[in-house]
């Protein structure tokens, strides 16, 4: 570990699930940053992966005096391994290169998305991702995966940080299987038989998960059930959008407190 970071594989796929940006010239010294939204709250406004990208997009003379009023409705909650807030930075990154006309090559976009946060790089791209090994090498894949997938927030902010440094079990090996393949059946076994290295540690300090992934689980039509990246979102891929709604319904029942949502991974 020693860039700071663990020797991970991990497969990351996108849904139609997203914060909502609004973004506008201010004629004010300092930007304005705003947080609105069901999951508005627990977010520093001092210190986020907005005011990150601002900050370095300034110090290497990208943006020079203009300002930006910018709010973001959260969609998505705070602390749930969602990646809401690295999927924000590298959709503004991409749009002030496009829009700011900073001609920033790829190189360059890659190494400010890396300095804001190990994920955000895997956002600058909607596609299904591979990423391998400390560095977070990414390898991107055409083929659509598909999958019914049911959300559930179980009200926890889970810290990425704190998880990363108590879990002590990482098994990344060479992956048997070409994600390109059209063999989606091929793919969901695939899928089963792996794991989440990072469930038994989030389970240990919020053991409340492990009862949210087995009740998913048990529901009709459930492929496979975990966490979603550090935590603590859970989910559950489903055999078809209707056992998905079903089981969000009894869910809902069970855990009337909890967020949920379904979706479709692309």
């Amino acid at each position: 570990m020693q860039n700071g970071y663990h020797n991970i594989q991990s497969l990351v796929t996108f849904c139609n699930l997203y914060d909502s940006i609004t973004i506008s010239n201010t004629n004010h010294l300092h930007d304005k940053i705003f947080f609105s939204g069901k999951f508005k709250n627990g977010i520093s406004k001092k210190s986020n992966t907005i005011t990150k990208l601002l900050y370095l997009l300034r110090k290497k003379n990208f943006l020079k005096k203009q300002a930006f009023k910018i709010n973001i409705k959260k969609n998505i909650p705070h602390g749930s391994g969602l990646g809401g807030g690295s999927s924000n930075a590298a959709t503004l990154l991409n749009f002030f290169n496009s829009k700011m006309h900073l001609r920033l090559n790829k190189n360059q976009i890659y190494k400010i998305s890396n300095q804001i946060g190990f994920d955000t790089p895997i956002n600058l791209y909607k596609k299904n991702t591979l990423v391998t090994g400390k560095k977070g090498k990414l390898l991107r894949f055409n083929n659509k995966l598909g999958l019914d997938i049911l959300i559930i927030y179980p009200n926890i902010v889970s810290s990425t940080k704190k998880i990363y440094e108590k879990n002590k079990k990482f098994s990344p090996r060479e992956s048997q299987i070409n994600f390109n393949t059209k063999n989606k059946k091929k793919l969901i076994t695939y899928l089963i038989n792996e794991n989440n290295d990072l469930e038994s540690t989030v389970i240990k300090y919020y053991p409340k998960i492990k009862k949210v992934i087995n009740f998913i689980k048990s529901q009709n039509g459930c492929i496979f059930s975990r966490i979603t990246g550090s935590g603590s979102a859970c989910i559950g891929i489903f055999s078809s959008k209707k056992n998905a709604i079903y089981a969000k319904k009894l869910i809902k029942l069970k855990y009337p407190k909890y967020w949920s949502v379904i979706s479709k991974t692309i």
